[in-house]
């Protein structure tokens, strides 16, 4: 049985690959197979493992051939899996939900402090030089410690969000299509309308799934409810913020600041006007991007193609 995977990965997490799975890779951990040689490589396969960068679609499909079974994800996200079309065709789309939701959540909170207090921005001004006399109000930013955030999304990583939120005696508010009244007693959160939770936040932190349902949930509507001391932090998915508005209303200082983990295009194009924002805080989304996550997600995404190639079911089905 064929496996293919679309990144060289670490050789621990291969040499656990049983030996009844014929593994075959892209060589090349720095960069995306190119679509070409995706498309001549996965032939035979009966399982794909694959990362966000690749586009697996009818097309990939199709050059797999019939004996194809499984596509597992290396992430959470599968909004590059075509689904229907994996449906159709009896294929198994499977990806690596839990593993991760401790060490985004470190994410979030690490972009929220340093998107509050200007972190980036004091840095590069040393590096550069500009360390001159101590100044009274120079890299001024916001307290973080009991204020308001508002949590769009009550899943796992909001949850965990919240957790460290309490340590740092904030109100915490959320909106979700569904309140989780068990999760209010427990981790001491309040529902709220969205209107009212961008009104009254001090830190908007969308974490919701992509799709249609959220796509541009953070528009220019949603950006004009919120105080002008408020801060947008993202690192859930690049599309649900329309960077347009954001970048208008970072422009006319209509909110305080901006920390993204996500963008809408990845990687960001070089004359991105979000990178012209002094008061934007940029990551090439590192969420999950510690030694231990990223080795558990390689594992769990080789694990859950292995047991469908064998006809058994997978930990993280979608």
């Amino acid at each position: 049985m064929k496996l293919f995977l679309t990144r060289k990965l670490p050789r621990e997490v291969c040499d656990a690959v049983p030996a009844d799975v014929s593994l075959a890779m892209y060589e090349h951990e720095e960069q995306a197979i190119p679509r070409e040689e995706l498309l001549a490589r996965v032939a035979g396969a009966r399982g794909i493992v694959t990362m966000l960068t690749e586009r697996i679609d009818e097309e990939v499909m199709d050059a797999a051939g019939p004996s194809l079974a499984v596509i597992s994800t290396m992430s959470v996200g599968y909004e590059h899996i075509d689904r229907s079309a994996a449906n159709t065709r009896g294929i198994v789309v499977c990806h690596t939900p839990d593993v991760l939701t401790e060490t985004t959540a470190d994410l979030v909170f690490a972009l929220l402090l340093a998107t509050a207090r200007q972190v980036p921005q004091a840095e590069r001004a040393l590096r550069n030089g500009q360390w001159g006399t101590w100044q009274p109000f120079q890299f001024l930013g916001i307290d973080v410690y009991g204020k308001t955030i508002g949590l769009l999304g009550m899943g796992g990583i909001a949850q965990a969000v919240a957790r460290r939120a309490r340590g740092f005696g904030m109100r915490i508010l959320y909106w979700s299509r569904t309140p989780k009244p068990d999760v209010e007693e427990a981790l001491g959160v309040s529902y709220s309308d969205l209107t009212t939770l961008l009104q009254t936040s001090d830190f908007v932190v969308p974490l919701l799934p992509g799709g249609d349902a959220t796509r541009h949930l953070i528009d220019q509507h949603a950006l004009s409810h919120m105080k002008r001391s408020a801060m947008l932090i993202n690192a859930s998915r690049g599309s649900v913020v329309d960077e347009d508005a954001l970048c208008a209303a970072l422009h006319a200082k209509t909110i305080a600041g901006a920390g993204l983990d996500v963008l809408a295009q990845e990687p960001i194009a070089a004359n991105h006007p979000l990178l012209r924002e002094a008061r934007a805080v940029l990551l090439p989304h590192i969420g999950s991007a510690t030694l231990e996550t990223r080795t558990r997600m390689a594992r769990r995404a080789l694990e859950n193609a292995v047991l469908v190639m064998r006809g058994e079911a997978p930990f993280d089905r979608v």
